[in-house]
This record gives C-alpha cells, structure tokens and sequence, in this order.
C-alpha cells in the first residue's frame, strides 16, 4: 500500500472528520468571544489528562469485560472491541465510532460543567478531551497499520500496543500513552509475562476458565 493511501485512510475516515470538524468548530468559537489564554490553555490540558485516564478505565474495565450474557450488550463488546482482538488490522474496527465516542465525551464534559458552572471552561476542557481522543486514534492506527514511527518513544509505544494484542491482553492498555499503565501496574517487562491463550478471542475467556477449572 502506497503511504498517501495509508494516511488518507485515516484522515478521511468519517469518524476522524467528524471529530477533527467539533474540536475546530469549538476552538474557532472560543478563540472568537473568549481569546486566547491562559485558561484554554489550562483546561485543555486537563481535558487531555482526563481523557488519558478515561483510556484507561473503558479499556481495562469495560472492553475487556467477560462475556455477557445478555445478548445486546454482548453485541456491542463485540463491535467496541472483542472483534478487534479477533480481527486486529480489520480498517472497519480500528476506530472508535462516533455514537460511542461523543456520549462518554459529552459525560464527561457534563460532569466538568455541573463541577465549575462555566461554559467557557467546559468548552476548553473538552477540547482537550477531543484532542486526545484524534491522538490516540492517531497512535492506535499507526500501531496497527504498515508505519513506522519516527521517534523511540512512539516505536516503543506501538511495540507494547502489539503486545497486547498478540502477548497478553492483560497488560499494556494504554494506547495513546503508557503513563497510566505504569501508574495501575500494568506495564510489564514482556519477558516478565505469559503468553495468553485467549489474547485473540477476548469472548473465549470464560470458556477457557472453565477448562483451565
């Protein structure tokens, strides 16, 4: 594949359009009636930072859930992520969806808004909030697809994203950033961990517990 075609998979991805158009649209407004300074800044960071540990958290404890056993939800871990381990380079299951991304957004912004009362900070944080998921979309794409990063640290942080999916998916969650993996225990030395039997087939897990019982 030609590196224009692989670049243009992702910038032209409906997901990362929509996205990129709500955080213009928002620093275009804020910039207008507010300016820049020191608290777009400010919020912005603290939007990036709570995205990070949201990362986290939804990785960890809701992707990675053991089956359900209602239908429906199960259905939805298979799209969100279950499919992604079993088909991990599949384009159509790279990119979080637009109808899961922007409800956990707006949550979060609501719950920053309720905090200080103030739209024009609410508006900074989830700015940062926005910013951070087109990073790591951004970094989870690169992870996946035939390229190479220029930096150490971006070809180490695609290397522990292999990992989880073909090592153990167990461990390194973080994707954009392994900062709250070091701060949860979860980034190992890959010498240091197993191989998992079911790190392709996350719905199997609790079929393997069984046999393992």
């Amino acid at each position: 594949m030609k590196s224009k075609g692989i670049y243009k998979d992702f910038f032209f991805h409906p997901d990362i359009i929509i996205m990129s158009g709500l955080f213009a649209a928002g620093l275009i407004w804020y910039i207008a009636v507010l300016g820049a300074g020191w608290q777009l800044l400010a919020f912005t960071a603290g939007g990036m930072l709570t995205f990070m540990f949201s990362e986290y958290l939804t990785h960890r404890f809701l992707f990675h859930l053991n089956p359900p056993k209602n239908a429906l939800f199960l259905t939805f871990l298979k799209r969100i992520h279950y499919d992604h381990h079993k088909y991990p380079n599949d384009l159509k299951l790279l990119f979080l969806p637009v109808w899961y991304s922007l409800p956990n957004l707006s949550v979060l912004a609501l719950i920053f808004f309720f905090l200080t009362g103030s739209l024009p900070d609410t508006v900074s944080f989830s700015l940062g909030l926005v910013l951070m998921l087109l990073i790591y979309e951004w970094k989870h794409y690169v992870a996946h697809r035939p390229i190479k990063p220029k930096s150490k640290f971006g070809i180490w942080l695609k290397k522990t994203h292999i990992l989880h999916h073909f090592k153990n998916e167990n461990y390194w969650y973080g994707v954009s950033t392994p900062f709250v993996d070091a701060l949860f225990g979860t980034l190992k030395d890959e010498k240091e961990v197993e191989t998992s039997k079911t790190v392709k087939d996350l719905e199997g897990r609790s079929r393997e517990k069984k046999l393992s019982s």
